[in-house]
């Protein structure tokens, strides 16, 4: 008898391994880049009331505000990439953070990439930021006097993972971090943040005093610099795709461990050498074509 629960328990582990190898390359398979319109190229914004059509990777964004480049808490960096709209939602998401940052006495934050100015796919650099409820937080505090323009662009956001890639820097990665996490993985339109793996094991890892805020801080490949912010769709955007409910749970399970597995690099390996695949109007939620063409 317990030789067949053993067997079973070996299956029913194996096929979860198998379930989530398949489900991360469905998700990365065939990488997309803009197509022959040119989203990035766009002036700005339409004058319509916001509103997400499509998905984080397949989708656009009508109405997009602009967060202004200094806020409490907070500083914009890239400007000239025109990453810096989103819809109002995502916007006071971080203001929200800026403002958690300054009164609780943490360096002001970094904020990279939002969405472009009527969202779409981007030219290089995202799959996803495409319906403007996306945005980078650089885990890099800012650096001491003012963040100038030539700051803006020339600074760099630094990597909080060892080189060997399985735990964190201790000499970058500490409490600021974390409560920088905590704080937006708390607020309520967030649906999940993606880290670096060995970011998500050092979470797991540390005291907590409630472990109900680790369910949306997900493992992903890269983000060892950064952390993405993903919001859910707003109520008022019905056209606006949902992803799955994150599982339950802590994450804190066998399942980040096969992150560090040889299974996951083979997996992240065939994705980096797969087709890039070009995305054009008729990818994306027939509203799109009308946010592109409008004014």
């Amino acid at each position: 008898m317990i030789g067949r629960a053993r067997q079973r328990q070996t299956r029913g582990n194996t096929t979860k391994r198998v379930l989530l190898t398949a489900a991360v390359l469905m998700a990365l398979a065939a990488p997309a880049v803009a197509g022959p319109v040119d989203w990035g190229g766009l002036a700005g914004p339409t004058q319509a009331q916001s509103r997400v059509y499509g998905g984080h990777a397949l989708g656009c964004l009508d109405g997009a505000v602009a967060l202004p480049l200094d806020g409490p808490g907070y500083h914009a960096m890239r400007p000239s990439r025109e990453r810096y709209y989103g819809h109002p939602r995502l916007i006071a998401f971080v203001e929200d953070l800026g403002r958690f940052a300054e009164a609780n006495g943490l360096a002001p934050i970094l904020v990279g990439d939002l969405a472009q100015p009527r969202g779409g796919p981007m030219r290089s650099g995202h799959a996803s930021h495409q319906s403007g409820l996306d945005v980078d937080v650089w885990f890099r505090p800012v650096p001491p006097g003012e963040v100038g323009d030539d700051a803006r662009e020339t600074l760099s956001a630094v990597s909080m993972v060892a080189s060997d890639g399985t735990a964190v820097d201790p000499s970058r990665w500490g409490d600021r971090e974390r409560r920088l996490l905590r704080a937006a993985a708390e607020h309520p339109d967030v649906d999940r943040i993606f880290v670096n793996a060995a970011i998500k094991r050092a979470l797991c890892q540390a005291d907590h005093d409630d472990r109900r805020w680790l369910r949306k801080v997900r493992p992903w490949w890269g983000h060892d610099a950064h952390f993405h912010v993903r919001l859910g769709c707003p109520a008022d955007s019905t056209a606006c795709t949902q992803q799955p409910p994150v599982p339950a749970g802590d994450g804190c399970d066998a399942a980040l461990d096969w992150w560090f597995t040889a299974e996951a690099r083979q997996a992240l390996e065939d994705v980096r050498k797969g087709p890039r695949r070009q995305i054009g109007l008729s990818d994306l939620p027939a509203q799109c074509r009308a946010v592109f063409e409008g004014s």
